[in-house]
Formats: structure tokens, sequence, C-alpha cells
């Protein structure tokens, strides 16, 4: 039977959800890495769906879905969130068809920057992505650590956490500092994030005023994590590990851009270790990434 390539429903999530996981798992037991991720339920995804459904497709085949591709779209960028291929169907050109769809989308909604974000072993990706104009940038490291080595042991300055709240005040606070830290504003994604009841919101303040943004999950992730000015990145990030350690998950961790000097040093000063490598793929330079740390490659 031919392959069908086609928008996403709410019922393919979960099913792509396991392709995606058994596909990333394929790649790095593939490079060293064993296995790296898990399912979890389609929470981001159903989201983007609902706010967007020209960015996510399935390539499917009797039934059986073989390729799924999701990308976002906040004001000039475009963002391609997730595009595997089974790995007993990979070699059939599935990938190359899902992204030619996902660029529909990217043109339709007027977006002047494409990016992506990578594994940094996943070479056959990077040349696909290359020969369609989008650039290897800079590093991304995901970190990770016990919590019992950081408990006790942060040094640092560190700003006060204030609880985020849905409010029109904070949602302005946030749009203007992502404006001014990736030129864009995720008003929606910021929405989203405090609808989330697996992840906590603080606000980073220095007096009366709001200096960043930090989200913490109840696994201990940080990210997205944010600064008005690149030179508060480093306490910033000091007082998003004390928030995670006080939320009580055993591990701790973070994505960090290799431009985020101030959060790599102080990783690897609290005995954080690099897990995966990964890398930023663009069109063209954006945001500021001394000021801004990620959530993940979907996300981001």
């Amino acid at each position: 039977m031919p392959i069908t390539y086609r928008p996403a429903r709410e019922a393919d999530l979960e099913r792509s959800d396991r392709l995606v996981v058994a596909s990333i798992n394929d790649l790095t037991r593939r490079h060293g890495f064993g296995p790296m991720a898990t399912s979890h339920p389609p929470a981001v995804q159903l989201f983007s769906l609902k706010d967007d459904a020209d960015g996510v497709w399935v390539a499917e085949e009797a039934d059986e879905i073989l390729g799924f591709a999701w990308s976002w779209v906040c004001g000039d960028l475009w963002f391609l969130a997730q595009l595997f291929v089974s790995p007993d169907h990979q070699g059939r050109s599935i990938g190359n068809e899902l992204l030619k769809r996902t660029f529909e989308h990217a043109k339709k909604s007027g977006a002047t920057n494409k990016a992506l974000i990578t594994f940094t072993f996943n070479t056959v990706s990077q040349g696909l992505y290359i020969r369609n104009g989008l650039f290897p940038r800079f590093p991304i490291y995901n970190f990770s650590v016990s919590r019992e080595l950081l408990t006790g042991r942060l040094q640092g300055p560190q700003f006060r956490p204030v609880p985020l709240e849905e409010t029109a005040s904070d949602l302005q606070k946030l749009a203007n500092i992502d404006a001014r830290v990736l030129g864009v504003s995720r008003e929606k994604h910021r929405r989203y994030l405090l609808s989330d009841k697996g992840t906590k919101g603080i606000g980073l303040y220095s007096g009366e005023e709001c200096i960043g943004y930090a989200y913490v999950s109840i696994g201990g992730h940080i990210g997205p994590l944010a600064v008005a000015r690149p030179d508060a990145l480093g306490s910033a990030f000091t007082t998003a590990l004390a928030f995670a350690v006080e939320m009580g998950s055993p591990q701790v961790s973070a994505f960090l851009p290799g431009a985020s000097e101030a959060a790599l040093r102080i990783a690897v000063e609290h005995g954080m270790r690099i897990t995966i490598p990964m890398l930023l793929m663009s069109t063209r330079d954006f945001g500021d990434w001394s000021g801004y740390l990620p959530r993940n490659p979907g996300f981001m």
C-alpha cells in the first residue's frame, strides 16, 4: 500500500509518541548512550494540535504510523519540535516528505526564520537540514546531577523567587523578557506552562524588579529559564537549582547552551554531568542564548 501523509488527529498522538520514543532510543543505543527516552502523555503535542493543526503530521501505511512531524510558530520563528521515522522504515524518504509538509507550515505562517534542536551525533538528519538551509549554530548539553549532591552545597548569589500566576501583569513581564532575549513573544507557551500541574514557575526578583523567570518540573528538570540581562544568568540558574532541590526530585537536570558560560561553569562546579549532547540549527542567528536555557528539544 502507498504511504499516506496527512494532518494528525488527537487519536494519533499516543501512537506517535511511542514511535518517537522507539526512534530516539534506537538512535541513542546505536551511538553508545543507551535508551534515553520514555513515554509521556503527549500534552504539549495536543496543545500544539489545538493551537495550530497545520503543524502536526503523520505518515501512515496500512493503519500503521511510520513517521511523525510536529512544528510550532511564534511570531516570525518556526520551530521543528519533532521529526521521527520508525527505525524499521527509514530509507524510504518518509522524513523528506514530512519535512516538505512542515516547511509548508512555515511558509503559510509567514515565518522568516526556521530552527530546531537535534542530537549532535545525528549526522544524517543534520545533512538533511543543511540541504534545506538550516545550519549548525552551537551545542546544547543536557546536564544532570543527583539532588543529594546539590543539597547544602549551592553557592553564589540568588534572586528572590516569586510564584508566577496567570495574570495580565505576569504574562506581560514574561513576554517582555522573551522578546528581549529570543526576539519573539511566547505568550501561548507561557499560558501552557502556567496551566501544567507538573511544572512550577517562578519570577526572579531583585528588589521589586523582575529580572527573569524559571520553570521547574516535578521531576527536577529546569527550563525554560530566561533573564533580561546576560550578567544575571548565573544567579538565575543558581536560584533555579535551589528551587529544584526544594521540590524534592531525586535528580536535577537542565539543558545548557554552549553560549551560557555562566550556567556551564556553575553546573560543572556543582558536580553536574553531561548526559546527552545536542545542537541548535537555524536558517539565521537569533536570540541571546547567554540569557536563555531551553526546556527541551521540542519546546525550546
